[in-house]
């Protein structure tokens, strides 16, 4: 029996794709970040909807450099308290508490993975100092995103997105990554679409854009627009001759390469094609749970499109969980834990400074769900083998 991996190519359409990349590498005369990436970060706007994207090194490093560029134009400070969803990855946290914010969990519903208005509202009467938000859209879906950025407006809290997990997803009309002042995707090899590594901010706030640019490369100022650059060398009295070579704040090297960037405007033509095979093949899977009453109903409603790259089997106590974790370890189907699980309780956070509010469903799914793979290239025969998988006894 074959095994079902999470995924199986690193690229859609692997060969056409390593082709154009061996036949690009052997063309480029430079390989740094340059006009493939330009061009990608072009792209990429206009299919998620948003004015600027910056393009880095990776999801993580997204996550980074937005709380940093964050924190350099002062609308974060030291000691600044941040809901973040529970379920979630390490590196929505570890940039929190390497810059000084503290992290505030969040809980999360169990029949959409995601945290809900009415969490957020019964949080923010326990934390009502709370200065932002950043928020997961967890394996495809939300909870009611849109009344969560009509209460993060009224009561002035940053709202930001991982969207990592969730590109191409659309709730009400919008897509994840559009609710709040910016958003991180990753296109690691695992995820929806893939340059290998890479990751790239969404935002529709030019000087937030301007400071993420800055920021990804030094901290000087190259790659920015002239306006940007001319407002930066009169800020701090810098003459054209020094200013290559100025460093104007906190800053990294995120920079991707044209290898990524070429990658990137390769495979963002398959994006739709991508999103719709997840879609169709988690509703397959989802259809069948709804015959199952060993396994948690799922709640995607107000959600017109689910990009979904792993399905989540959340069962109703942990006798069921085992069983069905067996079960699909000996029919040979590569699964995992819910994301990281309840990420309060990873060892990371050891001795570090962070506040818990109730987070009794995101132990629940931590430790009675996991998931399968859900990639566009999974065949009938092994749709229908986890199909069968997902049926009771």
């Amino acid at each position: 029996m074959e095994r079902i991996s999470l995924i199986k190519s690193t690229f859609y359409k692997e060969e056409d794709t390593k082709k154009k990349l061996c036949d690009f590498i052997m063309k480029a005369n430079i390989l740094s970040m340059r006009t493939e990436s330009e061009k990608f970060e072009k792209v990429f706007s206009r299919k998620q909807e948003r004015k600027y994207s910056a393009f880095v090194h990776n999801g993580s490093c997204a996550n980074m450099l937005l709380i940093q560029s964050l924190s350099n134009m002062g609308k974060l400070n030291p000691n600044d308290k941040v809901f973040v969803s529970n379920l979630t990855w390490p590196t929505n946290v570890m940039p929190l508490i390497q810059l000084g914010l503290i992290p505030v969990f969040l809980d999360v519903e169990i029949e959409n993975l995601n945290t809900s208005s009415a969490i957020l509202k019964k949080a923010y009467t326990e934390h009502p100092d709370v200065k932002a938000f950043f928020i997961t859209n967890a394996l495809g879906f939300c909870a009611d995103i849109d009344n969560i950025r009509d209460f993060c407006k009224r009561k002035k809290i940053l709202l930001i997105e991982d969207n990592c997990e969730s590109l191409g997803s659309k709730y009400k009309g919008v897509y994840l990554g559009n609710y709040g002042l910016a958003s991180t995707f990753s296109f690691f090899v695992g995820h929806h679409m893939s340059t290998i590594e890479g990751g790239m901010i969404c935002t529709d706030n030019k000087d937030l854009y301007e400071n993420l640019r800055m920021a990804r490369s030094h901290g000087w100022t190259r790659n920015n627009s002239k306006s940007f650059q001319n407002k930066m060398k009169k800020t701090y009295g810098v003459t054209d001759f020094y200013d290559i070579y100025t460093f104007y704040n906190l800053a990294y090297n995120f920079r991707p390469t044209e290898i990524n960037g070429f990658l990137g405007n390769t495979q963002i033509k398959y994006l739709d094609e991508i999103v719709s095979k997840r879609e169709k093949f988690f509703k397959r899977f989802y259809e069948q749970t709804l015959k199952n009453d060993e396994i948690i109903d799922l709640d995607f409603s107000g959600m017109d499109v689910v990009s979904n790259f792993g399905m989540p089997v959340i069962l109703k106590d942990q006798k069921l969980f085992e069983k069905y974790k067996q079960r699909f370890i000996d029919n040979n189907v590569e699964i995992r834990p819910v994301i990281a699980g309840s990420i309060a309780n990873q060892p990371f956070l050891n001795g570090k400074k962070f506040l818990v509010t109730n987070i009794d469903n995101s132990n629940f799914i931590s430790q009675n769900g996991f998931y399968f793979g859900n990639n566009p290239e999974l065949n009938e025969e092994e749709i229908a083998r986890l199909v069968n998988l997902l049926k009771k006894d």
